[in-house]
């Protein structure tokens, strides 16, 4: 596409959006994140000669003039990004980036742009769902060995933190994005050792009071019975398979029992928001949840319905909105605003998607200038680790002020109210009616 513009001399400011079409199978929202690798991105974004000469080589380019390979070399994104700051709850057909570049620019980056908003929102959409089963209860992210890519499950944790978890297994993603890191025993530890005690001993003695014991290895009632002859206080017990519902209700009779109010049962073992609500529902007495594979790589819903349509050029001084008209997937034309009524003390109300010019008395505009020019603007500017903490507080914050209905796990009907703007509507119906009557004549 970029080699099709510059070679036929196709100069434009396109403004593509990417957003939503509609919500998959049981998400009553979506959490947008990975905005800040989407900037690293834009801003780091390179050509080196090696990857150049490989694309002379394609029997594909062989008419393309040297200029466009020319172009390459000096590549670097030029254009301007608004987009939602991450944490923000947002619905279908809201644009989380609107880009507006050169237009061969916004086509070159239009994969990778899906690629790392997709994979981040999809990861902590999930992670919304199971830090609500918990119901307060600490969910930490155990996913990184079952992620598609060592990559995947750094950007997992830092979605999951995001989207309400406390913590992750993943080290380099602590180091990272300073998010909170937690480990316990593996069975591997207890099957090295030829006593069951003496792993529990040992591993005590060096983590002391972060100590979290397996008991699940052999027999989980014999193991609590030896743990608790040592004497010693963990941090907490975990149990990572059997009858999680029995094995907790007695295990917390015998910790209360012998003066351990404050050690927490910790589950994990094939978990997800389905099966944390049914035990919990069922009485279940876990105080923290380790989730793995079900969350890095969102089991249920492993792909949302993201795209990146073109709304707008400006060719030689002259706007024309651009959108695409087939019934299944038709899109509106112009750049684009979200309007957000409600907050503060109230619950959300609706949402207004409207031209980037209009207002709504009441409502806030959520799509913020991000990049200008190529540079990052503020409030897109932060390190790694604040700009996580700040998402990760503006999703916790956005959350409590959605209706009731739309935080269950279950679609729930009505959905969120989303309206397009008179002014927006009348542009869609103006396009269509020009399209009849040029097919027309």
């Amino acid at each position: 596409m970029a080699a099709g513009y510059l070679q036929t001399g196709f100069a434009a400011t396109a403004t593509f959006e990417l957003f939503a079409r509609h919500l998959p199978g049981r998400r009553n929202y979506l959490v947008a994140a990975g905005v800040e690798q989407a900037l690293e991105f834009l801003e780091t974004a390179r050509f080196s000669s090696e990857e150049i000469d490989y694309l002379r080589r394609l029997d594909v380019f062989r008419n393309v003039r040297p200029a466009f390979f020319d172009y390459l070399a000096a590549f670097r994104f030029s254009g301007d990004l608004w987009a939602l700051p991450e944490g923000t709850i947002f619905f279908p057909g809201e644009p989380v980036l609107r880009v507006a570049a050169p237009i061969a620019e916004a086509q070159i980056v239009e994969t990778s742009l899906l690629a790392i908003i997709h994979f981040q929102t999809l990861i902590a959409s999930k992670a919304a769902r199971v830090s609500s089963a918990a119901a307060g209860r600490s969910v930490v992210e155990f996913g990184s060995r079952r992620a598609h890519g060592i990559e995947a499950a750094v950007y997992a944790a830092r979605a999951a933190y995001i989207a309400g978890c406390d913590g992750t297994s993943n080290t380099f993603a602590g180091h990272r994005f300073g998010i909170p890191v937690y480990g316990t025993q593996a069975h591997s530890w207890i099957m090295a050792h030829e006593d069951e005690t003496d792993a529990f001993r040992d591993f005590l003695a060096i983590y002391l009071e972060n100590a979290i014991l397996l008991l699940d290895t052999y027999d989980v009632r014999t193991a609590f019975g030896r743990m608790l002859d040592l004497g010693i206080r963990p941090r907490g017990v975990r149990l990572d398979s059997g009858d999680l519902r029995a094995d907790s209700i007695w295990m917390r009779q015998k910790l209360d029992a012998a003066g351990w109010h404050d050690v927490q049962i910790f589950a994990s073992g094939d978990l997800d928001e389905d099966r944390i609500d049914e035990l919990l529902r069922s009485g279940a007495q876990l105080d923290a949840f380790g989730v793995g594979t079900a969350l890095s790589t969102s089991s249920d819903v492993p792909n949302l319905p993201l795209v990146y349509k073109l709304t707008e050029m400006e060719v030689d001084g002259q706007v024309r909105r651009a959108a695409k008209l087939t019934e299944a997937k038709e899109t509106y034309p112009g750049r684009k605003q979200v309007f957000r009524f409600g907050g503060g003390h109230e619950e959300y109300s609706g949402d207004m998607i409207g031209l980037a010019g209009e207002q709504f008395l009441g409502a806030e505009p959520l799509l913020l200038p991000a990049m200008r020019g190529g540079q990052r603007l503020a409030p897109f500017d932060g390190s790694p680790a604040e700009s996580v903490v700040d998402a990760r507080r503006r999703f916790l914050d956005a959350r409590k002020h959605l209706p009731e209905r739309l935080r269950a796990l279950h679609s729930t009907y009505p959905s969120y109210p989303v309206h397009f703007s008179n002014r927006l509507q009348q542009l869609l119906d103006d396009m269509r009616q020009s399209l009849v009557k040029s097919t027309a004549t």
